[in-house]
């Protein structure tokens, strides 16, 4: 009898402190669901909708898929999402080599290290905007300071016109974005790196192993993990792209350079078509979250693989 009722006693408590951990997470579940998943299922429901607002004794008629039907079959969004892929693909893969070469410089002991971190992220530091607006300075008109320095060193006969060229106008909208990611990048890759053993390098030093096989063997396998982490981070940062392009070309020329998000808010707030425009913002939620999804399998498997 004593047992069975201290056994009562410890389910009540533990009823007791769930019943108080639901009371104190409701609030902020609460405050989830009014900020996130309210705007989520409101625009999904205007997405089902005709609501253009050029036109409004056209009422919101209910289409159901249509607007979905219409993206996928529209060239230019067939086009947004083709740029943004390309924007991915090649900034992201210039951040991870340059993070992780940065990461390994700033990784070793030096005067002056914590000095040399600092003014490493400082461009990470510098609102996206302003980085947007010192690298257009830099490239824009005939007279700036790239064209200059090119012209100077006899690199090309003449200033370029990167704004104005639809291959051009990318070089400043990578570099921009490479500049000012890459050392978020080193700071995760530089706390990965600070998790390595060292006795795990003496070991493969003393077995006769040289630099670049004590990277490739120790280092990198090592690093996966952290590596598989700042893609994470900035593959779905440089899918949703926007306030660097917007600033930098406004997706032109044209829309040579328009990734997704661009066009969605030129649809949503210059061509006022909000059922429209929503289906393109519901599409865009997809595709990051299934990126997400599979990144987060991706890490979480090997963490598990890398903790046993």
């Amino acid at each position: 009898m004593l047992f069975a009722r201290s056994g009562q006693q410890h389910t009540t408590l533990e009823r007791r402190e769930a019943r108080l951990a639901w009371a104190l997470c409701l609030p902020a579940l609460l405050t989830m669901a009014a900020v996130a998943f309210f705007p989520l299922i409101w625009t999904a429901w205007e997405s089902l909708h005709v609501h253009d607002l050029r036109m409004p004794w056209r009422g919101r008629p209910w289409v159901g898929v249509d607007n979905y039907l219409e993206a996928l079959a529209d060239a230019r969004f067939l086009g947004a999402l083709a740029h943004t892929a390309f924007f991915v693909v090649v900034s992201v893969a210039l951040e991870l080599v340059l993070g992780l070469a940065l990461a390994l410089s700033l990784h070793g002991a030096f005067r002056g290290r914590g000095l040399a971190r600092t003014a490493a992220l400082l461009p990470w530091a510098i609102p996206t905007v302003i980085a947007a607006l010192v690298w257009r300075f830099l490239f824009e008109g005939p007279t700036g300071v790239v064209n200059g320095i090119m012209v100077g060193l006899g690199l090309t006969d003449a200033p370029l016109v990167w704004f104005a060229d639809a291959t051009l106008a990318w070089v400043p909208i990578v570099l921009a974005d490479v500049w000012k990611t890459t050392p978020f990048v080193a700071l995760l890759l530089l706390a990965g790196l600070q998790n390595i053993d060292p006795e795990l390098y003496e070991s493969a030093r003393v077995d006769g192993a040289g630099p670049v096989q004590r990277f490739l063997h120790v280092t990198l396998p090592l690093l996966r993990p952290a590596i598989l982490v700042a893609l994470v981070f900035r593959t779905l940062d440089a899918f949703r792209v926007f306030d660097l392009i917007f600033v930098l070309t406004g997706g032109g020329p044209g829309t040579a350079t328009e990734p997704l998000a661009v066009y969605t808010f030129n649809t949503l707030l210059q061509d006022l078509r909000f059922g429209f425009g929503s289906a393109l913002s519901i599409i865009v939620f997809v595709v990051t979250f299934v990126l997400a999804w599979v990144y987060v399998r991706l890490v979480g498997r090997d963490l598990l693989e890398g903790g046993r």
